[in-house]
């Protein structure tokens, strides 16, 4: 399996597609993902457009087929908030229990400059991958929307 280094979307555009990458995430986040566009302003931040203040996104190929995709973002903050959030991780659904949400994920803590935070939902089975990997579970999060 080779994964790569995204940092701009001419790279993702040339060895993966953007609008393939996109929809890897969209089917394979599955009912814990997000709508298209978000995933798409997800990724215009980790290449630090509109704002953004960087990060990358990582693409696992098997033989020139996509099965697994990571976007990481910078969060500009030290100390009191970990320097990186793993945003969305995701393995074709087909291809889960082999090992490569494990190498996705610790390829993309290796890469990120500093600590990294996550959000998982309390029934997302892929809590039990990141409690193995090492992430704890610091703080419950809670949201106001308006």
């Amino acid at each position: 399996m080779k994964i790569t280094r995204f940092d701009s979307y001419d790279e993702l555009d040339k060895q993966i597609g953007t609008d393939r990458f996109v929809d890897f995430l969209f089917t394979h986040l599955d009912q814990f993902g997000d709508p298209k566009d978000a995933i798409r302003n997800c990724i215009d931040f980790s290449f630090g457009l509109n704002g953004g203040l960087g990060g990358f996104a990582l693409a696992a190929e098997d033989e020139g087929e996509l099965v697994g995709a990571l976007v990481m973002n910078k969060t500009g903050m030290k100390g009191y908030i970990p320097e990186n959030i793993l945003v969305y991780v995701a393995v074709d659904a087909s291809k889960r229990g082999k090992g490569i949400g494990r190498q996705v994920c610790e390829r993309g803590i290796e890469e990120a400059d500093g600590d990294v935070k996550l959000h998982v939902e309390y029934d997302n089975p892929a809590k039990r991958l990141y409690e193995r990997i090492g992430f704890t579970n610091k703080y419950a999060e809670m949201r106001y929307k308006k």
